[in-house]
């Protein structure tokens, strides 16, 4: 029995990384930014002065009985054209073998409904997942001797981008996405490291809101290390002195988590280091007035020899 609609959907959704909605937002928000990092090229043609995005787009497939809403479709000007495009983007959290049908079955659906209104359509999609590398993105058909079809979409594979060509960058996208590029595990601590120092540069040019959707989508890809953390920590405090509490404000979420944590044991240590001390006191002014160790040790419950130290 072949599965209906609603079950495909809860599928699609089940498959879906928790990360999908902060990534949407942040291609809504850092779209041309987003462009201008991945595909200087196009970024160039584009008058980003008249983009917008379009309410949701219901396509369906009807051969597949497959039916998806088009979160990511935007409106744009075209210099070289003088006209308004369609940009389409995808972002794609997991694997999927139909993923280039479903792209074609798109540019189809969008192409039928709009190619009176606009002169193009661009699909892009993004792969986010650790394990997508060279993704197919041309569908072919033909026959000895000529084409029937040729689709392409652009793409961005984000582990197949090397982390340090972004370093030095003050793209915000790039910040987000830097735990997402491709680097091996002893570069870790380095990515971590130059991520903060992204934070550092980009608290002047982005406001407090955008700042924070930044910190919330490139937390989803870092991995909380305590150690490596709070040596990042002590080393940014030394390059930058002055800036210590804001580094401490640029923390990702789990970071700030920790050390709050480490408030929290740092008074409960407090609370049993002055038990502790208050303990000693008492011992002491016990010894002072003749009591002899044996009985101090059966007051207060303390071995023999502890008293005697104290002595």
């Amino acid at each position: 029995m072949r599965p209906n609609n609603r079950e495909k959907e809860k599928l699609w959704n089940s498959q879906a990384t928790p990360h999908d909605e902060a990534f949407k937002k942040l291609l809504e928000t850092f779209f041309e930014e987003f462009i201008a990092l991945f595909f200087p090229e196009l970024d160039e043609l584009l008058d980003h002065s008249q983009t917008r995005f379009l309410m949701q787009e219901l396509l369906v497939d009807i051969v597949g009985e497959e039916a998806r809403n088009l979160d990511l479709l935007l409106e744009t000007r075209y210099k070289a054209l003088d006209a308004f495009i369609l940009i389409h983007l995808e972002p794609q959290s997991y694997k999927d073998v139909h993923f280039l049908e479903r792209m074609f079955i798109y540019y189809s659906r969008l192409f039928e409904r709009h190619r009176k209104e606009h002169k193009m359509i661009i699909p892009i999609a993004i792969f986010t997942a650790d394990d997508v590398k060279d993704e197919p993105h041309t569908l072919s058909v033909g026959i000895p001797g000529h084409d029937i079809l040729r689709f392409q979409f652009l793409k961005v594979e984000l582990r197949s981008h090397n982390w340090r060509k972004f370093v030095d960058s003050d793209n915000p996208v790039a910040a987000a996405l830097l735990a997402k590029m491709g680097y091996t595990d002893r570069e870790a601590k380095e990515v971590r490291k130059a991520y903060l120092r992204l934070l550092l540069k980009l608290r002047y040019q982005l406001d407090d809101a955008r700042l924070a959707l930044i910190m919330s989508v490139a937390d989803l890809y870092f991995k909380p290390n305590k150690s490596q953390d709070e040596e990042i920590l002590r080393e940014l405090s030394i390059q930058f002195p002055e800036e210590g509490e804001e580094i401490m404000k640029l923390m990702p979420a789990w970071k700030r988590w920790g050390y709050e944590e480490g408030i929290e044991q740092g008074i409960e240590q407090g609370i049993e280091q002055g038990i502790e001390q208050g303990r000693e006191e008492i011992i002491r002014k016990l010894l002072n007035k003749g009591f002899s160790a044996e009985d101090v040790s059966k007051t207060v419950d303390i071995p023999v020899d502890v008293i005697r130290k104290l002595q």
